[in-house]
């Protein structure tokens, strides 16, 4: 494919930033497009009105609309040879996408939490988000849309599982992620080694939010990890890496610093994922479970329920071998939960 990809997304969304900084480190040549103008004119529309939004030739050849971050860059992996993002060994690929999908799915909670949890979040959103589409109005114009998306998006915090009782444990885990990252990153430049996996890509997209625009999750990033908010300043254009094979992390063993990441993956992550896949096969409406002994409560989420399908599937198109270095790596971590 020799053909620049075609995209739309905003700034504010964190898997915008995550997919542009993947084919910014992949040197795929792309084209932002404008959501103003014309440049929109005769593409065609998403199923689900999400961003990024991709516009990639369908198996017939026909152009169509893409949205979901973790199979496209699976695609670009296929279509789009060297400085690959997935690692080659299979039980480190897994793990990658185990953590990538913590990103995208817990992490991604913290994002919208403090978004529109807060005041001063909240005011700095409904300034800034709405110029991100067309600042070129009155006003008084731009000041309605900002009133627009802040309701909305405060009224739809359930989706996502912000609420007073959820709140508290979302925080403490970011505070938590945080320093585990921050001592990471102590000993290695990127969550895979010396050079960056999806994992990297899907923890920096929601970092573009947290650690860079919103004031209240910016001034806990500075806080507790100095090294993070420099860290995802780097993510952002990494076209000048060269990276080597050799440069995926060592494995025998795993490096400590994983293995704690694991743990605060099963102590979060993967008891809600468990109950959402519970609530959504019971037909229940709201989703009830504990978080670090703490009360949990939600709306069931359909598209979650269809991220832990997919992972139990890579997991059980694991290579025997693979498998059982897998499982014992989330042995005690809470994340073998998953695979049960």
């Amino acid at each position: 494919m020799t053909d620049s990809i075609a995209l739309f997304g905003a700034p504010g969304s964190p898997y915008t930033r995550k997919m542009l900084a993947v084919l910014r480190y992949r040197r795929i040549p792309y084209r932002l497009l404008p959501r103003t103008g014309r440049a929109l004119e005769g593409l065609p529309k998403p199923k689900v009105g999400l961003l990024p939004t991709f516009f990639l030739p369908s198996d017939q050849g026909e152009l169509e609309a893409v949205t979901d971050s973790t199979p496209i860059i699976r695609r670009l992996e296929r279509d789009h040879a060297g400085r690959g993002v997935r690692p080659t060994d299979p039980a480190l690929a897994f793990l990658d996408a185990l953590i990538e999908d913590y990103a995208d799915e817990w992490l991604t909670k913290a994002m919208f939490h403090y978004r529109w949890a807060y005041a001063d979040d909240i005011r700095k959103g409904a300034a800034v988000l709405p110029g991100w589409s067309d600042y070129s109005v009155a006003d008084e114009v731009l000041a309605e849309r900002g009133k627009m998306i802040s309701e909305r998006q405060i009224s739809r915090l359930y989706v996502v599982g912000s609420n007073p009782t959820t709140g508290p444990v979302i925080e403490a885990s970011y505070k938590r992620f945080l320093a585990l990252l921050e001592d990471h990153l102590r000993t290695h430049h990127f969550l895979m080694g010396d050079r960056p996996g999806t994992s990297d890509f899907g923890v920096f997209g929601q970092l573009t939010q947290l650690a860079h625009f919103d004031p209240t999750p910016m001034a806990v990033t500075l806080d507790i990890a100095p090294r993070v908010l420099a860290w995802s300043g780097n993510m952002e254009d990494l076209s000048g890496m060269e990276p080597d094979e050799a440069d995926w992390i060592a494995t025998n063993p795993l490096p400590r610093t994983l293995t704690a990441l694991l743990a605060e993956i099963g102590r979060t992550y993967v008891p809600v994922m468990l109950a959402n896949a519970q609530a959504l096969a019971d037909g229940a409406t709201e989703v009830r479970t504990q978080v670090d002994g703490q009360a949990w409560t939600q709306s069931p989420f359909p598209y979650q329920a269809k991220c832990l399908q997919w992972l139990r599937a890579d997991h059980g198109a694991l290579p025997a071998t693979s498998r059982a270095q897998v499982d014992a790596w989330l042995a005690g971590s809470g994340c073998d939960a998953l695979f049960r």
